[in-house]
Order: C-alpha cells, then sequence, then structure tokens
C-alpha cells in the first residue's frame, strides 16, 4: 500500500485521516521511529486514538524495519538463556512488538527503558501496552512503521 507520508512527522491523526487507511480488524498500529512512540486506533464513526506509548526501537546498527505490515502470531512469552521478553507479537519475521527485557525466567527486569533507539530492531513497550496489544489487536491488523 503506498501511502502519502507528508503529514506522518507532524500528526499521525492527520496522516492516517488524510489516507484513509483500511483495517478488517477495526484497529491500526503505528509506531514512528523518529518520536518512538507506537499509537492504537479504533475504528468507531472513523479513526479514533486509543493510546499513545513510548516505545523502544531499533539502534542504528540494527534498525526497525520501516513499511507496511500486519499483525502476525503472538507469543505469551519468548527469550534465550539470559533473557526473555513478554506478550510478543509477530510483526514480520523477527520483529516484534514486545515488552521491556527481562530475565532468562521473566521474573526480574533487566531493561525498561522507552523513548530510546537500542533494541535489535524489535519495538519494546511498556509490559501493560504489550499485553495490551497481546490481548486485544487481531491477527491481520495493519502495522505501518515510518
Amino acid at each position: 500500500m503506498a501511502y502519502n507520508y507528508d503529514k506522518f512527522d507532524k500528526s499521525i491523526t492527520e496522516f492516517v485521516k488524510e489516507n484513509n487507511i483500511q483495517s478488517s480488524t477495526g484497529y491500526l498500529l503505528i509506531t514512528s521511529l523518529k518520536d518512538k512512540f507506537t499509537y492504537v486506533y479504533e475504528y468507531k464513526n472513523g479513526w479514533e486514538l486509543e493510546y499513545k506509548w513510548s516505545s523502544t526501537v531499533g539502534k542504528s546498527s540494527t534498525p526497525t524495519i520501516k513499511g507496511v505490515f500486519s499483525v502476525g502470531i503472538k507469543y505469551p512469552a519468548i527469550g534465550g538463556n539470559t533473557s526473555s521478553v513478554k506478550y510478543a507479537t509477530n510483526i514480520v519475521d523477527d520483529y516484534y512488538y514486545h515488552s521491556i527485557i527481562y530475565d532468562d525466567k521473566g521474573l526480574n527486569i533487566k531493561d525498561d527503558r522507552l523513548g530510546v533507539a537500542i533494541s535489535h530492531g524489535c519495538i519494546r513497550l511498556a509490559t501493560s501496552s504489550a499485553k495490551w496489544i497481546y490481548d486485544n489487536i487481531p491477527e491481520g491488523t495493519p502495522i505501518i512503521i515510518n
């Protein structure tokens, strides 16, 4: 889908309205890499901003991808030998919306920074925000990252 991004960095709501974005699920996820915010829109009598959350995005050596995607499979937790995350919602390939970083057992927070560019490309959110997406945003929901 080719959108006009002229208003993206000025007003996400104007961007959404100007582009007449369609969603079969009634929801829309947008992340601004510049401002490091994730926006949740719900279609009621037009698109309405429901949430705006501070987000951590990819650092310059491992940037978050830009483009138009749709929500894929979800995992209650994913992790490795040294760390884990909660409420992972797939964007595409190995890119996810997920919680801040926990230890390998998911008990203790290892890194709770938001609003910075330090991830390996995933979009980190407060655990409660990642859980909200996990619980409420259906597979197939459009995702726009710019």
